[in-house]
């Protein structure tokens, strides 16, 4: 994937990758975006379920983790975690594991023979390229996408007896903290078929992080879904990929889905917010007076009274109704001191004139002011 050349907004249009992508207690976490050439609406429900397959072939290959995604007909999102490769390396049962993730057995099995076959022979610098060979691709943004698009690529041509390309230039990828803006993110990911008018709740697409979090069979499918969303919405309290947690974790996200999808007025009740369940929180009394307030008088409701009753960040359901350009073309989202640090952190790419790197986001994303900042200014309107 080349980069740009050229400046915008006094900084230069190269990929952004995070400063900190080796760290242990800092979570690097991306919003990947990529649209079909043309625009062309071709990604249909074959291809939206063989894009899923082959997107958790390369998590499983690759060691990055999906914390959140939507497949639309013509473009996708994914937010992603680069976790750092292990200190100690990756040994090698671990490489020919992750290898069966998207290879054959016999195309394993001849690789097993060949890292045997030099360690008898003592020959360890080849038995470290073998290594290298597989590991480097292990653990990166650009590499992760790579072997993603030109794997469904490969099977959408073979399909469709097409050739060429199917993407437009290269993907977009957003640096995105962890905490409220991970939070804010994949809730914006999962409500993509909404705001397309396409379903009415984001429980009803089975291609999103949310719908196949909850429409899991028998047989375990979702469990990936729901430790990403896991993680996605508490990776700042120190949680990982915790499947066991998505119980409590799905009340929260469900009641900031659902802010955020109850734009009419009418009839809308903090037990509907949950997917018919009881009001949440242990103030009968706060839920009894909201009850037959529809969203936007609860939002109204709670902003001057002060009050959460367990309630998700606010500002963040006023963004999550509409297309935010910040979130795919502002390079880093989070708090101002996050946006600042990753200024730091490539201040060469940037003019003299430009001072520091947190910027407010107008336009769609002004209702986030003081709370979400980007590291790019947009022309608002655009």
């Amino acid at each position: 994937m080349g980069n740009f050349v050229g400046r915008i907004g006094g900084m230069s249009s190269k990929r952004f990758l995070s400063p900190w992508k080796n760290s242990l207690e800092k979570p690097v976490i991306y919003h990947c975006v990529s649209r079909v050439v043309d625009r062309r609406y071709v990604l249909k429900e074959e291809e939206r379920e063989k894009f899923r397959m082959f997107m958790r072939m390369v998590e499983n290959f690759s060691g990055c983790r999906v914390l959140s995604y939507c497949l639309m007909s013509n473009h996708f999102h994914i937010l992603l975690e680069v976790p750092p490769a292990p200190a100690e390396g990756i040994s090698d049962g671990e490489i020919l594991r992750r290898l069966g993730a998207i290879y054959s057995e016999a195309a394993v099995a001849a690789i097993a023979r060949e890292m045997e076959e030099a360690r008898a022979e003592g020959a360890e610098a080849l038995l470290g390229e073998i290594r290298l060979r597989h590991t480097r691709r292990m653990h990166d943004l650009s590499e992760f996408m790579k072997a993603l698009l030109i794997r469904f690529t490969r099977w959408f041509n073979r399909t469709h007896q097409r050739t060429g390309t199917l993407w437009e230039d290269r993907f977009k990828s957003v640096i995105v903290e962890s905490g409220l803006a991970a939070r804010t993110m994949a809730a914006y990911i999962d409500l993509n078929p909404v705001r397309a008018g396409m379903v009415e709740d984001p429980a009803e697409y089975r291609w999103s992080s949310y719908g196949e979090a909850v429409g899991g069979g028998k047989k375990g499918n979702g469990k990936k879904a729901r430790e990403g969303l896991v993680r996605a919405n508490r990776c700042d309290k120190g949680v990982g990929f915790d499947a066991t947690q998505w119980l409590e974790v799905a009340k929260s996200y469900r009641i900031l889905l659902g802010m955020a999808v109850a734009r009419k007025r009418g009839k809308a009740n903090l037990e509907e917010v949950m997917g018919k369940g009881k009001a949440p929180g242990k103030a009968p009394g706060k839920a009894a007076e909201m009850r037959n307030m529809n969203m936007e008088e609860i939002i109204e409701h709670l902003e001057k009274t002060g009050q959460t009753i367990g309630l998700p960040d606010l500002t963040a359901a006023k963004i999550l109704r509409m297309r935010v350009r910040y979130f795919t073309d502002g390079a880093v989202i989070g708090s101002k001191a996050f946006v600042n640090e990753a200024f730091a952190g490539a201040r060469e790419r940037f003019s003299e004139r430009r001072k520091d790197g947190a910027r407010r986001m107008r336009g769609s994303g002004a209702a986030a002011k003081g709370v979400l900042w980007s590291m790019r200014d947009l022309r608002v309107g655009v």
